[in-house]
């Protein structure tokens, strides 16, 4: 018998209106990157978290799909203004890998690192959202690698540069500091309700 999995239905996916300003639909999946998708070798990967933590890990790719899991069906905003609506993924809950870790009290942020070079940062409170989730499965199938795989982080209350594909560490800080693209203009929180794109907004 197959355990269904449970299914957190992000709070923007209820909104009357679910497309944020400034933002246009779109059912395709337009893919958007820095560089062309690392080859990731499953058997070498590891998902580091580290940083101010009491427990650091490096988790293998089968100790991590043996984590608790769930599927989360979110809207996905870029910042170049596009929308796809109704996007389920599966993975697991950011909070799962904070309790496992054990953060320190002074932790306030973590920067997200990618296999490709890729970073991005979020305060706690955005990365401890319920709708957080480091993910595996898009749609039913698992996650291509032009989309992130084979894992990627899910942030659906910020624009989708803070959705990082790739992940492949967590390092948890004492303050927000910028990534990849807030380094070059971008903004720091990115919350797409708020029109946050770039520095200044």
């Amino acid at each position: 018998m197959i355990e269904k999995k449970q299914r957190i239905v992000s709070s923007d996916t209820l909104r009357q209106q679910r497309v944020p300003p400034g933002q246009v639909l779109t059912e395709k999946f337009p893919v958007l990157g820095i560089t062309e998708p690392p080859d990731v070798d499953l058997a070498r990967w590891r998902l580091q978290i580290k940083g101010l933590v009491s427990n650091p890990l490096a988790l293998t790719w089968e100790e991590f799909l043996a984590l608790p899991t769930v599927e989360l069906l979110a809207d996905f905003h870029c910042v170049t203004g596009w929308s796809r609506l109704g996007n389920l993924w599966e993975g697991v809950p950011s909070r799962i890998i904070t309790e496992r870790a054990g953060l320190k009290p002074e932790a306030a942020a973590v920067m997200v690192r990618c296999a490709d070079g890729y970073t991005t940062n979020m305060t706690l409170d955005v990365f401890l959202g319920d709708d957080v989730i480091l993910a595996y499965r898009l749609d039913g199938q698992p996650l291509p690698a032009d989309h992130g795989g084979p894992m990627r982080l899910i942030v659906p209350q910020r624009y989708g540069w803070k959705s990082a594909k790739f992940a492949s560490g967590l390092d948890f800080l004492p303050r927000d500091e910028p990534g990849f693209w807030e380094r070059r203009g971008y903004h720091l929180d990115g919350d797409q309700w708020r029109e946050q794109r770039y520095w200044g907004d």
